[in-house]
């Protein structure tokens, strides 16, 4: 998953970003919210992790943009404002979740699976693929009781992929999730990644569409 980190603290904002790139996901880091709008423009993000003071601005003013333009991105808000009225203030104004500061990063990957999984409209973190048990929770996966190891990258693809389940993902989808701004991409990552994955969970768990991309089968 791509997510925007908009936050102005660098020690805090360089421990998000790293703990984020180690889940897997793709980072972009703005540490002022024009610079952020300017990305938003560019990419469509999977999530937003969004501070509320910015040098530049209010974080509350750029999610109440987003869903007056009826931008529906989940946003999960991260302040040191723990005040009741803030938190009302922020969900009523459109955020998913809130993380109060300081918090503990691992909580933090938790929130960010948690939102994401419900704005891709899975209802439980345990699925079935053929003869695999994945738990999208835990990150997770068991085949005929055994334990599974996957990379980071490997679970982050396959979790782009179970976000559509049954429908079509391009590459050009799933490099977008993966990288940030100004990563070099090789160009044969993903097969390599889903090859790697059909090896794991077999070969019928996902389908190459010719032409189109990948489709997990709901």
């Amino acid at each position: 998953m791509r997510i925007l980190l908009i936050e102005d603290d660098y020690v805090l904002g360089e421990a998000m970003r790293d703990q984020l790139r180690a889940d897997g996901q793709g980072v972009d880091w703005m540490q002022r919210l024009d610079d952020a709008r300017a990305a938003l423009d560019t990419v469509d993000y999977g999530l937003i992790l969004l501070d509320l003071n910015l040098p530049d601005g209010r974080g509350l003013d750029l999610l109440k943009h987003l869903r007056k333009s009826g931008n529906p991105v989940p946003v999960i808000i991260a302040t040191a404002q723990d005040q009741v009225a803030i938190r009302i203030e922020g969900l009523n104004a459109g955020a998913d979740d809130y993380l109060v500061k300081p918090f503990d990063l691992d909580e933090m990957s938790a929130r960010v699976s948690a939102v994401a999984r419900r704005y891709a409209g899975i209802a439980t973190p345990e699925l079935r693929l053929g003869e695999a048990s994945v738990n999208l929770a835990t990150r997770t996966i068991t085949l005929s009781g055994k334990p599974i190891g996957v990379t980071a990258r490997e679970w982050a693809v396959l979790e782009r992929l179970l976000s559509r389940r049954g429908g079509i993902v391009t590459k050009a989808e799933i490099e977008d999730s993966l990288y940030p701004f100004g990563a070099e991409i090789e160009g044969n990552a993903v097969e390599v990644y889903v090859s790697r994955l059909r090896k794991k969970l077999g070969q019928a768990v996902i389908t190459t569409v010719r032409g189109l991309g990948y489709r997990v089968e709901p």
